[in-house]
């Protein structure tokens, strides 16, 4: 039997903070949208949503991580690396199987829980059924990202996937849950969520491009090559601070902080660019990762801090 370290290990908390970027994102531009209308109470409703929206995302993002697992382990990707659960025995194929069973229960049950809290003050329409939709689409493309012989990670399609459900539905999807409209302007701030996910999904095909090859999974990085791939992750990083950056530029508290953070970016854009071992790489997408992450939780901070003022 599987111990709990191993279950921990196959979850790889480290990518939760990315994939709660797109939430924050969501709750930060809604409350911005709510005092520029003067409107500064924060119901129960709201809090309670985007609770649950946190605690949905973070469990596809474990469901996504355990499908991966059990989809790479299954093509034989993963052979001889001891960091994966199933390929370095921790947990076996019929443990996985059933956790990733009881797994899509509960993203299906939190997601189902969120869009109750998001519409208890409000009237129920149709968009409702669109974002339930979309929920379940997510559930799917969590499964089906590695998992299945048409798995579209193997086709290059993950970057695509990666952008639509990292920036558009999560950071569009919170921000209507919240307040039930959508400002045009929030397509720049949806981009950059987007834009980094797949900037650390770059990273993480960069990394495993040689055993990708053997294996057969054609990701951008395999398709393009490991030097154009430096180059793709340059456009990836400098877009998403540009689309962000104008957005927040004379509405936004703290400008400054958010300059500097991007400004870090330069150091790690230079050493992708100078990498010649693939595996150098590894620790380089934590700091992307928790450079969209905190970049997000000072955007909900410094709107904090006028409502509280």
């Amino acid at each position: 039997m599987a111990s709990l370290k191993s279950w921990v290990k196959a979850a790889r908390l480290r990518t939760l903070p990315l994939a709660m970027t797109c939430v924050i994102l969501g709750a930060a531009i809604a409350q911005q949208h709510n005092l520029q209308n003067e409107s500064l109470e924060i119901t129960l409703w709201q809090k309670l949503t985007f609770m649950f929206a946190l605690i949905t995302v973070i469990r596809l993002q474990v469901l996504a991580n355990y499908a991966n697992d059990y989809g790479d382990f299954e093509k034989g990707t993963d052979e001889g690396r001891s960091d994966r659960a199933l390929a370095s025995g921790d947990i076996t194929p019929v443990e996985m199987k059933r956790m990733l069973k009881f797994s899509i229960v509960k993203a299906f049950v939190a997601g189902c829980l969120t869009l109750v809290f998001a519409f208890m003050d409000a009237q129920v329409d149709w968009t409702m059924l669109v974002l339930g939709g979309l929920g379940v689409l997510g559930i799917v493309a969590a499964l089906k990202y590695t998992m299945g012989s048409r798995a579209f990670g193997y086709k290059g399609l993950g970057d695509i996937f990666v952008m639509v459900f990292f920036g558009y539905v999560g950071v569009l999807g919170v921000g209507y849950l919240l307040v039930h409209t959508i400002e045009w302007d929030w397509l720049l701030p949806a981009t950059f969520s987007g834009l980094m996910a797949v900037a650390v999904l770059n990273l993480n095909n960069m990394r495993d491009v040689e055993s990708d090859k053997r294996s057969g999974k054609n990701t951008v990085v395999v398709k393009m090559g490991y030097e154009k791939a430096k180059h793709y992750h340059a456009f990836l990083i400098i877009t998403a601070w540009a689309c962000l950056l104008p957005y927040l530029y004379g509405s936004w508290i703290g400008f400054t902080w958010f300059v500097l953070i991007a400004l870090t970016q330069t150091v790690h854009l230079v050493f992708v660019y100078n990498s010649t071992d693939p595996k150098t790489l590894d620790p380089e997408l934590k700091k992307v990762a928790m450079g969209a992450f905190v970049t997000a939780l000072f955007m909900l901070m410094s709107v904090a801090v006028i409502i509280q003022a």
